[in-house]
């Protein structure tokens, strides 16, 4: 997976007294603190005759305090981390249950019983044999020995049980609202066996692997999956390349992932981050990488350093909590956990380029970012005296890089450009400039920041007086920029416009949108409800002008590294502007009205899709929902294949006036019956498109052709989707906080001539769609797609007899 987790030295700092965190204060710009830091001048002024001896012994101290402090930080994260393991390792018991049965033991053999069944006596025998000790001291160690013994299996027991009882999933396919006595008992088990509080990866080891389905029922679902969209003709040609399969070449194939799925923690998670992301060589701006808005309507600061501040705090604050492994793990319906794996690489993470495949690069531990601002990048100590920099010393920090007046070096603008386009271009072009010099000190220092960040000199967010353009400009600036001012490599890169609205670009390799998303709006809490800002929009606190500069970093980047620049910048602009994107907020009703249709709301809204694409361009197509498949260990995702026999009849009684309502809503149960049954599927581990990609990975490790895999994979997803789904429900009421909505967030799209839309179903009264395109596509239209899905959602809800909001 990647590169691994290598442990990497921690990037160097600048010049000495320029980037330390406890250095003198700074002088008036960034160039002349260097120049007067070396001097020891306290600030602008001359050095005052015989300080020299003085400043020479304070720096000295200065200097020994920045050695000892992060040496003494890295020390405690060591610790930590071996503590949380230990703890982790106990799950589903504590530490203080190995006491208690020791006692036990300890206390049944001085009451003259053996629990031991004479295990006890065997080991007192076998350390007289060692040495000489007292009768009292065996007896003593052996009891201690016995019941540490017994805690270990009972430990392997519980935990063991605990496994076999989270790979039942029958609890998912029960009628709503109605539990069976033997789900009840299920889950009272799973309470009891996991009734202490877990931490983020206690319940890793107790999730079980995700199972190979049959082939033949994988070929079945397919077929069945591609029946309404394919000609007489067609699927026959079809069922008799997938009969021939499921018969001769599936089954060989079958084996050899039988075998991985027994010795590999999750048979999909390594190829799919290989093959799919990794060994990708097109752009990730736009392809891969996704993004996430702001709240929707409300604006806390109007002041771009001082959100900057807040939300920068906030991050590492979680990234505190995710180190201390104090973020809760995620349960369905309060009991049933998920797998936590993909937070481990959250931070500290960048995708380094290669010509081949890329790989992920995760350190330990980072103690800075890195900040774009009109083309120039800067290094930003994260501590200082030994502790976190505070709101508002962060919004003084971020004021500074604002206010300096400095001009970017040849080819710094740009630079970031080579990130957003090809990757084999980047790779040699990383290889042959920036592997010695100046060059690699600063990319290391990119590569290895706890995350990017850009100060955007536009003003972004929804605007009341145009919204659909508003919505429009921010959603696409979100997404790829002016194509050289975000970091696309970075794990994520946070981005603050000029009138204070904030959103995110992620990397798609590490972790997939949940992931990000509880981050995402924890962050978004934490600014609004836990920091605050004072009345005139500032962070809460004072500044400290003991804090050194931010520091620039230097490059030395040569003419033909610029001609690279360059044209990669040439090729991510034409990616970038052939983008269609479409954001906007639908208010007429929500989640609270569609209940009310006792029905699933995302089952809803994908049939609304459906209806949407037909009216739009007049057949169907195969359509991608994204799943996630984290009840299993390193489980990621999976497709639900959401254009059924059933939607596609229900589309077409909507589009024939002689069809009654009756007849439609009948249809439209079934579909959404359906649509549940297969996202259940999907959950549990029966998917189709996971395994057939896997058979196909091993096809082409055997070098044997198979029609019908090469058939398969090469079918277009021209409607992709993907809910974007509410994490944090409990941080904040939206009753008495309406004004606190996600705008969500989108993605690009997936096929040149088709639709990537992402939705986000908010309290009850909002669901916010984005809608991607290519303009270059004759065939498609963001703008004419959203009109189809707005109009139905009033149609479908009117089969119901409900009325909308009348709010708007």
């Amino acid at each position: 997976m990647g590169c691994g987790r290598p442990r990497l030295q921690p990037a160097l700092p600048g010049p000495a007294g320029s980037s330390s965190a406890g250095a003198a204060a700074a002088p008036c710009s960034t160039d002349s603190a260097i120049a007067e830091a070396d001097r020891g001048s306290p600030g602008c002024g001359r050095q005052l005759p015989g300080a020299a001896d003085a400043m020479d012994l304070h720096r000295s101290q200065e200097v020994l305090q920045e050695i000892r402090l992060p040496a003494l930080h890295s020390w405690k994260k060591r610790i930590m981390r071996f503590k949380n393991g230990i703890i982790t390792s106990m799950y589903p018991a504590g530490p203080s249950s190995w006491l208690i049965v020791v006692v036990g033991v300890m206390s049944s053999t001085y009451g003259k019983m053996d629990p031991s069944l004479g295990i006890i006596a065997r080991i007192s025998e076998t350390l007289d044999m060692m040495g000489r000790m007292s009768s009292q001291t065996k007896t003593v160690v052996s009891g201690v020995l016995f019941g540490t013994g017994l805690w270990v299996a009972l430990i392997i027991t519980m935990r063991c049980s605990l496994k076999v009882l989270l790979s039942y999933h029958g609890w998912m396919f029960a009628e709503h609202g109605k539990m069976g006595r033997a789900t009840r008992i299920w889950m009272a088990m799973v309470k009891i066996l996991s009734c202490r509080k877990p931490t983020l990866y206690s319940f890793q080891t107790c999730l079980p692997r995700l199972p190979v389905p049959a082939v033949k029922d994988t070929v079945h679902r397919y077929l069945e999956s591609v029946r309404p969209l394919m000609k007489e003709q067609d699927f026959k040609r079809m069922t008799a390349l997938a009969q021939d399969f499921a018969v001769n070449l599936g089954p060989k194939l079958q084996w050899y992932l039988k075998l991985k799925s027994w010795w590999a923690t999750n048979y999909v998670t390594d190829w799919w981050e290989e093959y799919v992301y990794l060994r990708g060589r097109g752009p990730l701006m736009v392809n891969s990488n996704y993004f996430s808005m702001d709240l929707l309507y409300l604006t806390p600061s109007h002041i771009q350093a001082a959100r900057a501040g807040n939300t920068i705090h906030a991050i590492l604050l979680y990234r505190r909590e995710l180190d201390q492994e104090k973020i809760k793990p995620i349960l369905l319906g309060a009991t049933v956990p998920l797998c936590s794996a993909q937070w481990e690489r959250m931070f500290n993470t960048s995708r380094i380029p290669g010509e081949e495949a890329d790989t992920l690069q995760h350190i330990q531990d980072s103690r800075h970012i890195v900040v774009y601002h009109r083309g120039r990048y800067f290094k930003v100590w994260l501590y200082h005296d030994g502790r976190l920099l505070r709101p508002r010393e962060m919004e003084q920090q971020m004021q500074r890089i604002l206010d300096d007046p400095s001009e970017p070096q040849a080819g710094e603008e740009k630079l970031a450009a080579l990130t957003a386009a090809d990757r084999v271009p980047w790779a040699r072009c990383r290889k042959a400039y920036f592997g010695r010099g100046k060059n690699k000190q600063s990319l290391d220092a990119i590569e290895r920041a706890a995350f990017f960040v850009t100060l955007d000199d536009t003003e972004q967010g929804y605007r009341k007086e145009d919204p659909e353009t508003s919505m429009d400009s921010y959603a696409k600036s979100l997404l790829h920029g002016r194509c050289f001012d975000r970091w696309f490599d970075k794990s994520f890169t946070f981005i603050i416009f000029k009138n204070g609205k904030i959103g995110i670009n992620a990397e798609h390799s590490w972790a997939d949108g949940p992931i990000v998303i509880h981050f995402w709006e924890k962050i978004v809490a934490t600014d609004c409800f836990q920091l605050g800002y004072t009345e005139d929009g500032h962070c809460k606190g004072d500044t400290n002008p003991g804090i050194a500069y931010p520091t620039r970093l230097q490059w030395d980047i040569p003419e033909e590294c610029q001609e690279v620049i360059e044209t990669s910048l040439s090729s991510a602009a034409l990616l970038a502007h052939d983008v269609d994107l479409h954001s906007f907020p639908f208010d007429s009703f929500g989640k609270g009205l569609i209940k009310k249709c006792r029905t699933s709301p995302d089952a809803f809204v994908q049939l609304v899709l459906q209806l949407a694409h037909y009216r739009d361009m007049g057949k169907f197509c195969l359509t991608y929902e994204a799943s996630m498949t984290r009840l299993f260990r390193e489980g990621r995702t999976e497709t639900v294949r959401s254009c059924t026999t059933e939607s596609c009849n229900f589309v077409l009684a909507m589009v024939d006036p002689t069809q009654t309502v009756e007849q439609r809503l009948r249809l439209f149960r079934l579909a959404s019956e359906k649509h549940q049954h297969l996202y259940r599927l999907a959950m549990t581990g029966a998917g189709i498109d996971r395994h057939l990609f896997c058979l196909y990975v091993v096809s082409k490790y055997l070098a044997v052709e198979s029609p019908f895999l090469k058939e398969v994979l090469a079918e277009p997803w021209r409607l992709s989707t993907s809910q974007t789904p509410l994490q944090h429900v409990g941080l904040f009421d939206f009753n008495k906080n309406p004004e606190y909505v996600s705008s969500g967030g989108g993605f690009g799209p997936v096929a040149d001539d088709g639709y990537g839309v992402s939705y986000i179903i908010v309290g009850e009264n909002l669901i916010s769609f984005h809608i991607s395109s290519k303009f270059s596509s004759p065939e498609t239209d963001s703008h004419r797609f959203g009109r189809h899905v707005k109009q139905a959602m009033m149609d479908i809800i009117a089969l119901f007899g409900l009325r909308s909001n009348s709010r708007k």
